[in-house]
């Protein structure tokens, strides 16, 4: 081959191919990195409305001698809200003094 002469290239389609395979794979890593992001932060929300409703009721128990015996009580004296289209809350209580069990259930 002369010096002077250019190389042959593979074609123009070859690179462009490339350029958009790449940029798809770190598309699909970004969206995924995006996806668990957001499941573990749903995940702290609940862990964060469980550990409310537990210091809510161990204050119940604190002022008033007695572990409430419903989420309403801690809602109307306690000043507990929390999304009921988010979550399902299972409060049952075991004894006025022993404290109750609570389980946060997403909904989604």
């Amino acid at each position: 081959m002369n010096r002077f002469q250019k190389a042959r290239s593979r074609g123009p389609g070859l690179g462009r191919l490339a350029s958009v395979l790449v940029f798809l794979a770190v598309l699909g890593l970004f969206i995924l990195g995006l996806d668990h992001i957001s499941d573990v932060t749903a995940r702290q929300e609940a862990e964060g409305l469980e550990n409310s409703i537990r210091q809510s009721a161990v204050h119940c128990y604190a002022l008033e001698g007695f572990y409430p015996d419903s989420l309403a009580y801690l809602e109307e004296h306690y000043g507990l809200r929390y999304d009921r289209e988010k979550y399902v809350i299972s409060y049952e209580v075991i004894g006025s003094n022993l404290m109750p069990d609570v389980t946060v259930i997403p909904l989604n």
